[in-house]
């Protein structure tokens, strides 16, 4: 079974300073505190001063009631500009967060440009994949108001 390509694009917009959505994003351990869908976040080998080359494991339950598990392996950083990674597990590929500030809104955007590996989802892609973006896109709005709330910021848009 041929896996299914996906391509995300999630844009949060905040009425805050982009050093503080930047640096509550970074805190990915501590996702599942603030993000109700991020269950379990792992540090499974710690990178250089800058985070290059630490691996952890995501482990996110999806409003359809299924699970995902992967694993990204952070391969660049520029503070409060970008974070990338390659994306291993149930998903493959890489995700991205890019940051800018423009008067003081912060827009945080989130690119995911994965493959699915579970046979199910691939199996069921031709049906589901509509359903697999609205999942995506809930999970994202999700954690967009999650994280306006916790940091008493005016979310602009998501």
């Amino acid at each position: 079974m041929t896996a299914r390509q996906y391509r995300f694009e999630s844009n949060w917009v905040l009425e805050a300073p982009v050093g503080e959505v930047w640096g509550v994003i970074t805190e990915s351990l501590k996702w599942p505190e603030w993000w109700p869908s991020v269950q379990d976040v792992a540090e499974l080998k710690q990178g250089d001063e800058n985070g290059i080359g630490s691996l952890r494991r995501y482990s996110l339950k999806s409003p359809m009631l299924y699970r995902l598990r992967f694993e990204l392996t952070l391969c660049e950083r520029l503070e409060n500009r970008l974070l990338s990674g390659a994306v291993t597990g149930d998903l493959e590929g890489t995700g991205t967060w890019l940051f800018s500030e423009k008067e003081g809104h912060t827009t945080a955007t989130c690119l995911w440009e994965v493959s699915t590996r579970p046979v199910w989802m691939n199996l069921l892609a031709p049906i589901c994949a509509p359903l697999f973006s609205i999942n995506h896109r809930w999970v994202m709005q999700e954690g967009a108001r999650c994280l306006a709330k916790k940091m008493a910021a005016k979310l602009l848009s998501c």
